[in-house]
C-alpha cells in the first residue's frame, strides 16, 4: 500500500503562533535557564570557596559579553517563571480561563519580567 503524504498538523505553513502557546514554550525555556543559572550559582560558589585564582579565572567568564547575557537571562528567566507560576496557580483556583483573561495575565506576566529585570540591574 502507497504510503498517503499528509501536513502536519496544524500545518506549519499556514499556523500563527498565539501567545498563550507562546507563553507556555516561554515558561519551559525559562525554567531550563533557571536549571542553568542555578548551575551557575553552584560553580561561582564552590570558586568562591576553592581558590582565588579559580574565582578570579570564573568573573572574567561572568564579566565576558556571554557572561552577562546568561546572568541577564537568567534573571529574567526567575521573573518570567515566577509570574507564571503565580498565573497557574491563579488557574488552578479556577480564574483567568477566558480568552480576554488569558492575555491580559500573559502580557502581565511578561511585563513584570522585564519591569522586575530591569530594577534589579539598575
Amino acid at each position: 500500500m502507497a504510503e498517503i503524504e499528509r501536513p502536519t498538523s496544524p500545518h506549519l505553513q499556514i499556523y500563527r503562533p498565539q501567545l498563550p502557546s507562546v507563553l507556555s514554550i516561554g515558561h519551559r525555556i525559562t525554567g531550563v535557564f533557571l536549571i542553568l543559572g542555578s548551575v551557575g550559582l553552584t560553580v561561582w560558589l564552590i570558586t568562591l570557596a576553592a581558590s582565588e585564582a579559580a574565582f578570579v579565572s570564573f568573573e572574567a567568564i561572568r564579566r565576558s559579553i556571554g557572561g552577562q547575557v546568561f546572568c541577564v537571562a537568567s534573571l529574567f528567566s526567575l521573573y518570567y517563571h515566577l509570574a507564571n507560576g503565580v498565573r497557574h496557580l491563579a488557574w488552578d483556583m479556577g480564574w483567568g480561563f477566558d480568552m480576554g483573561h488569558t492575555y491580559q495575565s500573559g502580557y502581565a506576566a511578561v511585563g513584570f519580567a522585564c519591569v522586575m529585570t530591569v530594577v534589579v540591574l539598575i
